[in-house]
């Protein structure tokens, strides 16, 4: 058995998965100021009952760090970075506690400069003196010599901080601005994702429940809970690829498809090619944060059942905010859930609260109550619908990556849209009727983003660099460095790529006999001086397929 549970705006949703599909599913209101505690419920109410033995796994699905990015709710970090030729790292300043160093190492791993050890110290003391816990270290190439963060790192130790994030082991791609915000991003989460997990992990052991947990990634893919307190970052969107996954088994085998998540908060879209989903090719953009944090290209639209409904300057306006439940169900702020009441489409609340909330609305416009709520649908599905089409022309503006691959001159043209989420029964109707798509919910709507997290295979990715004329095979995100000698050929590098992917995932809980092991980005090429080859430059990048994991059905 697995457990899927993923935590919402509104509500956290928990399902139990056996070989032959979800057989228990379970909501509780989301607490937004204490996550723990849905997750805590949620858990034990589908374990009631049941031998905890038997559940081989649990993934959660959360929006804590991405909430405490979006809000500003991050405590002050600092960070080093030390440049290199041709650029000035203060041009990428991204916090107060901001420390440039002397330094420098080449595209090809060499050192230029030597690191200034004095000024390290100097930055170390200054922040280490005003209660800063947590530092990012960055030096420009350091995915190809990772000496001069080691070193820093080494200096740092010795002033007691916290914890400290080296870029090289953030993010193996090259990118010297995107892997300061990566490597500032995981510094400035770390607190958060660290005191909820260590909560998780109380609160499972008190409660007898000794199940592996595991955490679901911006990518799709899953990583072992005790794995992400050193990859924090790589949680940040985790929800919006919760929706991607519970589509993915009812998406045709080809085809576009957008795939809409329709939340009490928020709604979260995607789109899918042949049933693979389409990646954000550089990293995460969250914010004013650039990243190379892997993620599935997502579009959040601050539109849901429980938006607020109000009336500025005479214009009706939905969103993008919550300010709790819809009035008919105990909530202070009319929403289009309640308009959804008035119109009948759902009773299972206190409809005349619904109508009061609406009816004030509808006094503003000058409407009767039933003419308002209509109006509240229809803006709300073409709100949404718009938040769709500006997601397919985005995509559509720049090359196309799906997590198997570019998609060389693609275009994205959907003709089928898959709806999951609370409410998204009542809205199949009316956006087939005003989009001109096919237009379906997938099976059990409600809880999908669950059943895709639970589901959710183990990924992981390493990208390996070699140097014939230096000698030298790296891949120092994964801390691996090899000598070599004579004569070593891209079959070699493609078999140490796939040997530290398959290490990587076992060690982020993976089991062997799932992996489906792939190569995504690869060159060679050869050096030449004077006229004449003195080596080769090989880089390949290799990744775990994201998908789900098999032996599970999702319906």
């Amino acid at each position: 058995m697995l457990i899927g549970l993923d935590v919402g705006g509104t509500h956290t949703d928990v399902v139990l998965i056996g070989p032959d599909g979800p057989f228990r599913e379970v909501k509780v209101i989301t607490d937004t100021s204490n996550l723990f505690k849905s997750v805590l419920s949620a858990l034990e109410k589908i374990t009631e009952g049941i031998d905890t033995l038997q559940i081989k796994r649990a993934v959660l699905s959360t929006t804590l760090t991405t909430n405490a990015i979006v809000t500003d709710q991050i405590e002050p970090v600092g960070m080093i970075v030390v440049g290199g030729p041709g650029i000035d790292p203060e041009a990428y300043r991204i916090c107060p506690y901001f420390y440039c160093v002397a330094g420098a190492i080449d595209h090809r791993g060499r050192e230029i400069d030597g690191l200034d050890e004095v000024e390290v110290m100097d930055a170390a003391a200054r922040m280490k003196a005003d209660g800063i816990r947590h530092i990012g270290v960055v030096a420009k190439f350091s995915t190809r010599n990772p000496s001069h963060e080691i070193r820093i790192e080494k200096i740092l130790a010795e002033y007691g901080f916290e914890k400290i994030f080296m870029g090289h082991r953030t993010s193996g791609n090259l990118n010297f601005p995107r892997r300061i915000s990566t490597t500032f991003l995981n510094a400035a989460v770390y607190s958060v994702h660290k005191n909820f997990f260590n909560a998780v992990k109380q609160s499972l052991a008190e409660k007898g429940l000794n199940i592996p947990i595991h955490i679901l990634k911006a990518d799709g893919g899953t990583m072992s809970f005790s794995s992400s307190i050193d990859f924090p970052g790589q949680t940040i969107l985790s929800g919006p690829a919760a929706s991607v996954m519970g589509a993915i088994s009812s998406a045709p085998a080809e085809g576009d498809v957008i795939v809409l998540d329709i939340g009490g908060t928020t709604t979260d879209i995607a789109v899918l090619i042949n049933q693979s989903p389409v990646l954000e090719p550089l990293g995460i953009s969250i914010g004013k944060y650039k990243t190379l944090i892997r993620s599935l290209k997502t579009y959040s639209l601050g539109v849901g059942g429980d938006s607020v409904v109000q009336i500025k300057d005479g214009e009706l306006v939905i969103g993008p905010y919550r300010k709790g439940p819809a009035m008919a169900y105990g909530g202070s702020s009319p929403t289009p859930t309640d308009a959804l009441f008035v119109l009948e489409h759902i009773d299972d609340g206190d409809a005349e609260a619904a109508r009061k909330g609406i009816q004030l609305i509808a006094d503003q416009l000058g409407l009767r109550v039933e003419y308002a709520a209509e109006r509240i649908f229809e803006k709300t599905c073409n709100m949404i619908l718009e938040g769709a089409a500006h997601l397919v022309r985005d995509i559509n503006s720049k090359p196309v990556y799906t997590v198997h691959e570019l998609l060389e001159g693609y275009t994205v043209v959907p003709a089928r849209i898959l709806v999951l989420g609370g409410p998204a029964k009542y809205f199949v109707s009316h956006l087939k009727k005003i989009s001109g798509y096919s237009v379906e919910t997938v099976p059990r709507w409600g809880v999908a983003n669950a059943i895709g997290a639970g589901l959710a295979r183990t990924t992981c990715e390493v990208n390996l660099f070699v140097d014939t004329e230096k000698g030298v095979v790296l891949a120092p995100e994964e801390n691996y460095t090899k000598a070599i000698r004579g004569a070593y050929s891209y079959a070699d590098a493609e078999e140490t790529a796939f040997e530290l992917v398959r290490k990587k995932a076992a060690k982020n809980g993976a089991e062997s006999e799932n992996l489906q092991i792939e190569i995504i980005e690869s060159l060679s090429f050869n050096m030449v001086r004077g006229f004449r080859t003195t080596g080769k430059n090989i880089r390949i990048r290799a990744q775990v397929k994201p998908g789900l994991i098999e032996g599970y059905k999702a319906l």
